[in-house]
């Protein structure tokens, strides 16, 4: 998905091509180790434009070791890290896997 050669960190805006082969910006806005693997959090740089911080969608990725960042395959793996996210802070915006960003 998004291979970083620099570190990542909470703020940092990396782009990446949507269902349509469109570029859309996003951003880091925490992180997550669970079981030994490390999540980033983020939402779209456009949401932030257009919507409260309620309705603002956070997406999981996985930070792999060479900080790439790829997506959750497994509802299992996606199911433990939004609950594990859930934990730290009940007032979150919701989580969503992100898969049918573009279906209304």
């Amino acid at each position: 998905m998004e291979e970083n050669k620099e570190k990542l960190e909470v703020g940092k805006i990396f782009t990446v091509l949507g269902e349509n082969d469109q570029e859309q910006e996003m951003k880091v806005v925490g992180f997550l180790k669970l079981e030994e693997m490390n999540y980033a959090a983020v939402i779209f740089v456009e949401d932030t434009q257009e919507e409260t911080m309620e309705d603002i969608s956070i997406f999981f990725l996985r930070v792999e070791d060479d900080n790439a960042l790829s997506m959750i395959e497994s509802e299992e793996e996606f199911e433990k890290v939004s609950a594990a996210y859930n934990k730290l802070d009940d007032k979150k915006p919701t989580k969503k896997r992100g898969k049918n960003r573009n279906k209304k």
